[in-house]
């Protein structure tokens, strides 16, 4: 075998040597686990809490590699009492948390026996990861929702149109749709009772 030759067969051996390194580290990216999403169940008003707690645990243990995120998804509500605005946070899910993790025997442990936490979403051996669909569609919900209008007016109540096309009218409420942050309510105009929809934003209470 001339040195040509011995050359071009050090050649392959490399290319195959090459491939062979790839091929493996191909594998074991794939047989890595994946940071998935979990839900995590916390006694009712402790979420905020566990958030904290969690997040103490993570930076204490060293487990910033394992556990990523935690989320405690929320809402804007605005209130209206008096004529005073107020603003607060309402959770979407009350009594839940999200976790972003890579899932091990060390990373559960650390989330399970966080104070307030009850247990994982899913089997109690097995927690079963979100569907990251799912969580995108929360944590948007929570970041792009319009505040949501609280109102102390019940039907009956007398109230004062502030804009709109019925401005400066008095109205007597006769039906109110919270969810929708909306009224219904009855106008004189030229001394005829008139049925109007109003949302919160439209009316103060007189």
């Amino acid at each position: 075998m001339d040195k040509k030759e011995e050359k071009n067969l050090e050649n392959l051996e490399e290319q195959e040597n090459s491939l062979q390194e790839k091929k493996e580290e191909t594998q074991k990216a794939e047989k890595a686990p994946k940071k998935r999403w979990y839900v995590v169940h916390t006694y009712s008003g402790h979420e905020n809490k566990v958030k904290v707690n969690l997040e103490k645990r993570i930076e204490y243990m060293n487990m910033s590699e394992k556990i990523f995120r935690v989320e405690v998804p929320q809402k804007t509500i605005t209130q209206v009492k008096s004529g005073k605005k107020t603003e607060k946070e309402e959770k979407i899910f009350p009594g839940y948390v999200l976790v972003e993790m890579i899932m091990d025997d060390d990373s559960w442990y650390v989330v399970r026996h966080t104070a307030g936490v009850t247990k994982f979403v899913g089997s109690s051996k097995k927690p079963i990861p979100a569907k990251d669909s799912e969580i995108k569609k929360i944590i948007h919900r929570g970041q792009t929702s319009a505040p949501k209008i609280e109102l102390d007016v019940k039907v009956g109540d007398k109230v004062r149109i502030v804009s709109g096309p019925f401005a400066e009218f008095i109205g007597d409420i006769t039906e109110v749709y919270p969810d929708k942050s909306k009224l219904r309510a009855n106008v004189s105009i030229f001394g005829r009772e008139t049925p109007v929809e109003l949302e919160y934003k439209q009316i103060q209470k007189v």
